[in-house]
């Protein structure tokens, strides 16, 4: 039996099938949406439609990070029944739920010196979080211990790509990712911005196409160059996006034509990277050379 839990939180974007399947422990974060608050766990299909529809028809978001006091809760749960816990973290370049995880894990460990927390910073967001959490989950059933996996984990945090691109740059504007007059003037000529997560985990532009369908192609593109020597390599591949299903079939589509990959995971940007991305957002997960 294993002597060790992987958990996460809830930026990570997995569906609900995938976190019962593996029994993932979460911890939550939470957003308003015109002032009704709202946790980000895994929401129903209806759910994230209804969340997207109501940003679409003009409502306010906010997003909260997990708190310590939650966290410390899960925490304490877990090591209780005799477990040492693996805390893969959302980006710390994002969120301040990466520190909390560390503040609530010394507050536990004070309690219980017998047991470890190790917490992660992922540098990760929504399902490249979750690749991320999935990868630790295969060594873990393959039998790697604690250590072996955090070090796994540690060493290939700047292998996980993320491409994505938007359909309306309001979003990132009202958040600050882009000015104001960016937005006016990209949104008028119909540019969409094609975007990563970067080393230090922070959201930041890579290029502009003209056009949503030469948007997905160039996250493509772009994985072609990222990619290098994972390129022979079977991987899954991941896919989150934001109400927006077709286009994410015809990205895997792209991507199944162009690398011959078969296995892939596609679920919904959930609200905590929503609110701040916006209905139509697209991205794209994978193992590569470079971010």
């Amino acid at each position: 039996m294993t002597d060790y839990i992987i958990s996460t939180d809830t930026s990570c974007d997995f569906p609900l099938e995938y976190v019962q399947q593996h029994q993932l422990p979460l911890i939550t974060l939470f957003y308003s949406i015109d002032g009704e608050a709202g946790q980000n766990g895994c929401p129903s299909e209806q759910a994230i439609k209804d969340f997207y529809n109501r940003m679409r028809a003009g409502a306010m978001t906010k997003t909260q990070q997990a708190s310590i006091e939650d966290t410390e809760k899960l925490f304490r749960e877990i090591v209780a029944t005799g477990k040492d816990i693996l805390h893969i973290a959302f980006s710390s370049g994002l969120s301040g739920t990466a520190n909390a995880a560390r503040l609530a894990a010394e507050a536990v460990i004070a309690d219980f010196p017998e047991r470890r927390i190790v917490v992660i910073d992922s540098l990760c967001a929504s399902l490249g979080q979750g690749l991320l959490v999935h990868h630790a989950l295969c060594k873990q059933q393959e039998g790697m211990s604690l250590d072996e996996v955090a070090q796994w984990v540690r060493d290939h945090v700047q292998n996980i790509c993320h491409l994505f691109t938007v359909e309306d740059l309001k979003y990132l504007q009202r958040g600050g990712r882009i000015s104001k007059t960016t937005a006016l003037v990209g949104t008028m000529i119909g540019i969409k911005p094609v975007l990563h997560v970067d080393a230090e985990g922070k959201l930041v532009s890579l290029s502009k196409v003209r056009g949503r369908k030469q948007s997905i192609q160039a996250l493509v593109d772009k994985m072609e160059q990222n990619i290098g020597s994972w390129k022979n390599e079977k991987q899954p591949i991941f896919i989150s996006h934001g109400d927006c299903m077709e286009d994410a079939q015809y990205l895997a589509k792209l991507v199944k034509e162009r690398f011959g990959y078969e296995e892939f995971l596609i679920n919904d940007v959930g609200p905590t990277i929503g609110a701040h991305s916006g209905p139509g957002t697209l991205a794209l997960f994978f193992l590569g050379e470079t971010r």
